[in-house]
């Protein structure tokens, strides 16, 4: 049998003692070129590209069926959409020969904005359509009753990553750009005086941005769990003409009857800018983000524009990507699920779910055991923690029930119409949910997306089929490579239930407290002492920049249980026997060998520094090196005091 470590990777010049993600990377860091149309690249992106080529195949086979009249050729059947879709946004000519008219009616009627009230009203109505807005909403389980659903409301306004970029002195010159951005896109739509236009648009989301909840805040359970009836938003933003956007969202009747204001200081900055700012600037401002949000579906002048800011200054990124990459994109976005269909029928075998399914019940009997022999954590809490385990869900491959995307028709010869009619199907579909009973077969993600989450309200783990290819998952690989790769990430998503927010929920999904004192504070020390040992480091390429503990604790508590609990799982596994040696290593070194493939990953320095500003998850070469922490990891590799891996046992953190 293979082991499933590239043998021939493995760095001769750094030992796994001293840096087990450069150990397993380095040469692979030493000659990667990151695809010149991305800002990283690495065992993620590989499967995605994957992926990608294989719908792009499907797109390509329903879209010269489409057009050719073979097969079902009703416009109301999934493979007719997706394949005229697809034609749509590939129709490169028509594109451009419409150019910036299929904006002129919206445009009109944006610049004919004469009261708050009417702003709101267009505001909502463009929201349904895909703009972004003032205040963006979803739909979920209610905290206090996780069996209905409730409209969550969220923060929104900004055409900066977050209220940070608006305020921090470092990304003052970021500011200038994002000015001269705005002002190219007005003048795309013959603005006049478009640079003036642009630097109040800065100043109004700068005022929004004052109000804005910070990425720590906005991810705490207990925080944002605001609920209220729909009258009450009025004594909140007062200014915030809540009716007019009602109206223009066309929501069920009760479908805003209660909500939840997840940053309620946000929407009272809002409501007294709206009836403080100049109406002037508030339709420049969503003149701005209806063309932002359009570009993608409009010539190249407005495509590039948009790229100039948003791909290459924002994230580095050198090259637009490849025209049939983006209608991939765009056509997984609209219907997603029936691409899913065909994707599963074609490229994800009966037997690797059989497999994965045998994974997720080790993962699950290693948590098990794991939690019953905690020191820290008292009885009473302990068998919550367990009950909440036993209600877990799992969900591997690909949905039950496909989603029915019967009313959307899409337009062979109108692309943009096709993509504001998908994003109103879907607001539709969304608000259609309140009221009824929770859907427990729906998916949050497609088959052919290469992640995995967990979901706090359902209780449930995700894991679509296309993360089930190697490096994650080697159907001929050695077991305990399968552990430490898609057998941690099981244990990461697993331990998102367990973290420190995804633990305020209990095993139905109620935001409710299940712990006793004593140990919810033992807990949070734990937490604590994971927060300070992130926020001290550095990666290697960005001297200078460190990573924010709070902003990652979540993940790096999935990332430390997940690991810990897979290798506890293989040992289990073994049921006593002894693991094999192979290609020279032991069954623990395979696991976490195999952990650090996994977090194979190159990132440009624009990017980089984005994602430590706003991305809840550590850099890869922290995710891989959390093993630090884990007795286990010493063992198998005899780290000794004097290595860089090293960690006394009283400064490791151990959690779950």
């Amino acid at each position: 049998m293979k082991s499933g470590i590239a043998i021939d990777q493995l760095s001769e010049d750094v030992r796994p003692q001293d840096d087990l993600f450069r150990h397993v990377n380095a040469r692979w860091l030493d000659t990667v070129e990151i695809p010149d149309d991305r800002a990283v690249h690495g065992a993620f992106h590989a499967l995605r590209d994957q992926a990608e080529l294989d719908v792009r195949e499907l797109l390509e086979e329903a879209a010269e069926a489409s057009a050719s009249g073979g097969g079902d050729d009703d416009p109301r059947t999934e493979q007719r959409k997706v394949g005229d879709l697809y034609a749509a946004f590939m129709d490169a000519d028509r594109v451009e020969e419409l150019d910036a008219a299929p904006l002129a009616a919206d445009l009109a009627d944006i610049r004919g904005v004469a009261s708050v009230g009417q702003l709101l009203g267009l505001m909502g109505r463009l929201q349904r359509h895909g703009t972004p807005g003032l205040v963006e909403w979803y739909v979920s389980n209610d905290g206090d009753d996780a069996s209905r659903y409730i409209v969550q409301l969220v923060q929104g306004g900004l055409g900066l990553p977050d209220e940070a970029y608006y305020r921090e002195e470092q990304h003052a010159e970021l500011r200038d750009d994002y000015v001269k951005h705005v002002s190219t896109l007005l003048r795309l739509v013959d603005e006049p005086d478009a640079h003036h236009a642009a630097r109040r648009v800065l100043e109004l989301e700068t005022r929004l941005a004052k109000g804005h909840w910070t990425r720590v805040d906005s991810r705490d359970a207990l925080k944002t769990y605001n609920k209220m009836a729909w009258s009450g938003l009025g004594s909140l933003a007062p200014g915030l003409d809540w009716s007019a956007w009602l109206a223009g969202l066309h929501a069920p009747e009760g479908a805003f009857e209660e909500v939840v204001a997840r940053q309620p200081d946000a929407f009272t900055a809002a409501g007294e800018a709206l009836t403080e700012l100049p109406l002037a600037d508030w339709r420049s401002w969503l003149l701005f983000h209806h063309v932002r949000a359009s570009a993608p579906y409009l010539s190249s002048r407005f495509v590039e524009a948009n790229f100039a800011f948003y791909g290459k200054r924002l994230s580095g990124i050198p090259r637009l990507r490849e025209r049939w990459k983006r209608g991939v994109s765009v056509v997984e976005g609209a219907l997603g699920f029936a691409v899913g269909r065909l994707y599963v029928e074609r490229h994800f075998p009966p037997e690797h779910k059989a497999r994965m399914e045998r994974l997720v019940d080790w993962l699950v009997r290693a948590y098990r055991e794991d939690i019953e022999q905690l020191e820290w954590m008292s009885p009473e809490t302990r068998g919550k923690a367990l009950t909440k385990l036993e209600r877990f869900t799992p969900k591997i491959g690909y949905p039950d029930t496909w989603r029915n995307y019967g009313p959307l028709f899409i337009d062979r010869d109108d692309l943009l119409v096709s993509v504001r009619r998908a994003n109103a199907f879907e607001h539709d579909r969304q608000l259609a949910k309140i009221g009824t009973e929770i859907d427990r077969d729906e998916w949050l993600m497609t088959p052919q997306t290469v992640n995995a989450y967990y979901h706090p309200g359902m209780n449930e783990i995700v894991f679509p089929a296309s993360i089930l290819r190697p490096p994650f998952f080697d159907p001929d690989a050695d077991d305990a490579v399968n552990f430490g790769a898609i057998g941690a990430v099981i244990g990461h998503e697993i331990g998102h239930g367990f973290d420190d927010q995804g633990s305020r929920y209990d095993g139905d999904g109620n935001l409710t407290d299940w712990w006793n004192e004593d140990d919810r504070r033992g807990f949070d020390q734990r937490a604590q002492a994971l927060i300070e040992q992130y926020d001290g480091l550095e990666p290697a390429e960005l001297p200078g920049h460190t990573v924010n503990g709070a902003l990652t604790v979540g993940e790096n508590i999935g990332d430390l249980g997940g690991i810990t609990v897979a290798h506890k799982a293989y040992e289990m596994s073994l049921d006593g026997a002894e693991a094999p040696e192979i290609d020279g290593y032991t069954g623990s070194q395979r696991v976490f060998l195999g952990w650090a493939q996994v977090w194979r990953t190159a990132v440009r320095e624009a990017e980089a520094k984005r994602l430590l500003a706003i991305d809840p998850h550590s850099p890869p070469e922290f995710r891989a090196n959390v093993v630090r922490n884990l007795t286990e990891f010493h063992e198998a590799f005899e780290v000794g005091e004097g290595d860089q891996m090293w960690l006394p046992e009283d400064q490791q953190v151990r959690i779950w």
